[in-house]
């Protein structure tokens, strides 16, 4: 029976990325033992996977960590992140082992110089053939997300105007530069002729409420907000109510899904529910668009500055911020062909 353990620390949509290898390796390779290592905060995102038998957590330690990976006896480590650190790890262990690779080099020409040579292949696809020695091939069946049952919403504890649908809008990123400005989440918000709730961490919570408190007309009941003018957008504010399992869930409950790019989107992805996705000082090219399931791009062409980071900044590099103030909002119908980049 090959055990094997897969390496990826970080973070929320990195480790969901992943979630076809864990699949692919339980699966197609007979007996095969999965592991994972992660970081202990991302344990919940695995903690339901049935095709992980263990989860190790990096805690405080990396030397304990190592401790209890040497005593699993490993006979095959898929590194899906490659930093210093799982390196150490590798070396440590001394055994076979293969590394994802990043593409630093062509990212940094694509930020730099605006060179693209970067595959046009899904950062998903470059996962599975970090275990090609495995024998793992892409099974096509796209993400995977499981919620536990304590964690899935029921929507009749939602708000009355949210419980026979409504847009999930996740506010929240990572990083500055890859959220829209509070003001242009609202012009969004007021697209959509059905109640949008909006999703996010506690980090998120006063910005939800400001979106809310655009809607005029303060529900106190319920804690919604609707506009004066035909009630065209209902808002609920919802980040920081609940946790990640929660938010999944209300997005897998969800009739369409908008999202910067961030972990609640490829978790959207896993569901394969109909997603816009904004995108700012970041590009789709990097290979990290939603997954198998049919979306929206709404992102500046042409913008000379951009990508100006392949993560993101705090602020704007240049100061006027255009990566996200200047994106037209008048493409968002589903009814057409949705974009493509590479394959879906």
């Amino acid at each position: 029976m090959p055990k094997i353990l897969i390496l990826r620390f970080s973070s929320i949509g990195d480790i969901v990325l992943t979630t076809p290898v864990i699949r692919c390796i339980k699966e197609q390779v007979p007996g095969a033992e999965v592991h994972y290592c992660t970081k202990k905060a991302f344990q919940p995102i695995l903690a339901n996977n049935p095709h992980v038998d263990k989860v190790h957590v990096l805690e405080d330690s990396l030397n304990k960590l190592v401790q209890e990976l040497k005593a699993e006896s490993f006979d095959y480590v898929v590194d899906l992140h490659n930093n210093l650190r799982t390196r150490i790890i590798k070396t440590r262990l001394r055994k076979p082992s293969r590394s994802f690779d990043k593409l630093n080099y062509e990212k940094w020409l694509m930020v730099n110089f605006k060179r693209n040579q970067l595959p046009d292949v899904h950062i998903v696809q470059r996962y599975l053939d970090t275990a090609a020695a495995l024998g793992v091939k892409d099974d096509g069946k796209g993400l995977e997300y499981f919620i536990p049952a304590q964690d899935d919403v029921d929507l009749q504890t939602l708000p009355e105007p949210f419980r026979n649908g409504y847009v999930a809008f996740a506010i929240g990123a990572q990083h500055f530069t890859k959220r829209l400005p509070t003001p242009r989440i609202v012009e969004l918000c007021e697209q959509f002729q059905q109640p949008v709730i909006l999703l996010g961490g506690k980090e998120d919570a006063a910005t939800g409420e400001e979106i809310a408190a655009h809607f005029d007309t303060l529900n106190t009941t319920h804690g919604t907000r609707t506009t004066s003018n035909e009630q065209r957008t209902t808002v609920y504010n919802a980040c920081g109510k609940y946790n990640l399992n929660g938010s999944a869930s209300l997005v897998r409950q969800a009739a369409q899904v908008v999202s910067h790019d961030t972990g609640l989107m490829h978790i959207a992805s896993a569901f394969q529910k109909d997603i816009i996705s904004v995108w700012g000082n970041t590009i789709p090219e990097f290979g990290m668009y939603p997954f198998r399931t049919r979306y929206k791009v709404l992102e500046v062409h042409g913008l000379s500055c951009r990508p100006c980071s392949k993560i993101g900044y705090s602020k704007c590099p240049k100061g006027h911020f255009k990566c996200m103030w200047d994106i037209p909002f008048n493409d968002l119908n589903f009814n057409e062909e949705a974009n493509t980049y590479g394959q879906i």
